[in-house]
């Protein structure tokens, strides 16, 4: 309650809100320092060249847009508020970059889509164009010797040509937003989306809806000047911090679809070779080695590692197991509830068990006996892996299958 800045009123604490230009660059770069190999590699798919131009043309607003920058801009061009018109153009070919990516992304296919998409694209870029090109002859028509930093789109308001300037970037700016947001949003809806590119999807309409904050922050504050109020503070601080918002859900959006898809399937790789741990412990006394392991390979190449290790054993294995133990084992485990997929895993788990505690050899004169079907063996070591972290089932199913065979022929 004694908190001075809700004391002050909540004009008095947004007109306080800043969020530096730098927060947002140092996530869009991280953005492209991630998708840099794919768009480098992969230059001619339309979308990842429509991603890293994104993100590229994201990063060098919030870089040219930063106060110092401006300052350094107009110093070394030697022209007042030569910033602007440069700031605003990569502010519309920003405009136009997530108008690509979404076109872009929806698009490909077949042969009519990827025509409609060509021909948005046409059009978005010769739009976009034409409006940089009058940015730059607005600003070289206008009349505005004096520097302004921060607030320049407030203090020229009203200046003849700057005014249509400020006005024309805000204005495709808003367009963009709403176009996009409205393109997103209609897809959010669409079923059979993945569940990445559903989040993805959801942090850029939160960051095109902040753009649009950024927008009306500006106009707002332009409204202001011309019925002769002070609204400054929006367009100084409000505006800058909800586009730095924005931006920021905008990079997490693009990199959530492929991040999370890459992260899900390396955590998926990762499970599966820990499944295997408790096959892989059981079956090193047949192997007699430890497992090869390499600590900088890559989790794909530790999971057919171990894959390979525990076939490899297996094969070896195959010739000793008790083929009248695995079928008491699936009538036990049937008996006991299992269903027919776990029940023929366990039965495996049983044998093998049997055999390596046994330590049980082919018998002398049986070298020509039949070669087992090792296929189901081979095939499904996850499964049977999996069994085994269930101990108790496994002794249950054991003791069961340790029931002379006239009393088992019931559950065959």
């Amino acid at each position: 309650m004694n908190d001075p800045q809700l004391a002050e009123g909540p004009v008095e604490f947004l007109s306080g809100l800043y969020i530096s230009f730098w927060l947002p660059g140092l996530v869009l770069g991280a953005a492209l320092a991630i998708k840099l190999p794919s768009i480098v590699k992969l230059w001619r798919d339309p979308l990842l060249r429509a991603v890293g131009g994104l993100l590229l043309l994201a990063c060098m607003v919030f870089v040219f847009a930063a106060p110092g920058t401006i300052a350094w801009t107009n110093r070394v061009v030697g022209v007042p508020n030569i910033a602007a018109p440069w700031v605003y153009s990569l502010i519309t070919a920003l405009s136009a970059s997530w108008l690509l990516l979404v076109v872009h992304w929806r698009g490909g296919g077949h042969t009519d889509r990827r025509e409609r998409t060509r021909r948005a694209t046409r059009w978005v870029v010769s739009v976009y164009a034409t409006v940089v090109v009058a940015l730059w002859v607005l600003f070289a028509l206008a009349d505005v010797p004096v520097e302004q930093i921060e607030d320049l789109d407030t203090y020229y308001a009203s200046t003849p040509f700057m005014r249509e300037e400020i006005l024309l970037y805000l204005i495709v700016h808003t367009v963009a937003c709403l176009i996009t947001a409205r393109l997103i949003w209609t897809w959010i809806r669409t079923e059979g989306l993945d569940g990445w590119l559903r989040w993805g999807l959801r942090f850029l309409s939160v960051g095109y809806v902040t753009n649009l904050a950024f927008s009306a922050a500006k106009f707002t504050a332009i409204v202001a000047r011309w019925t002769g109020h002070d609204l400054d503070w929006l367009n100084t601080n409000v505006a800058p911090s909800a586009a730095c918002i924005g931006a920021t859900m905008v990079a997490v959006g693009v990199i959530v679809p492929h991040a999370g898809q890459y992260l899900q399937e390396r955590l998926l790789v990762r499970r599966r070779r820990r499944g295997l741990r408790p096959l892989a412990r059981l079956l090193r006394p047949v192997a007699g080695r430890h497992e090869p392991f390499v600590p900088r390979a890559a989790p794909e190449i530790r999971l057919i590692r171990r894959e390979t290790y525990i076939r490899d054993a297996l094969l070896q294995l195959s010739r000793h197991l008790d083929d009248d133990l695995r079928r008491r084992a699936h009538a036990a485990a049937l008996a006991l509830g299992a269903a027919p997929d776990r029940a023929r895993a366990l039965a495996v788990a049983v044998t093998i068990l049997d055999a390596v505690e046994s330590g049980r050899r082919v018998p002398d004169g049986d070298d020509d006996a039949a070669e087992p079907d090792t296929t189901y063996l081979l095939r499904e070591i996850h499964a049977v892996s999996g069994v085994l972290r269930r101990p108790d089932e496994i002794k249950a199913v054991r003791a069961r299958a340790a029931v002379p065979a006239e009393s088992m022929s019931a559950h065959e």
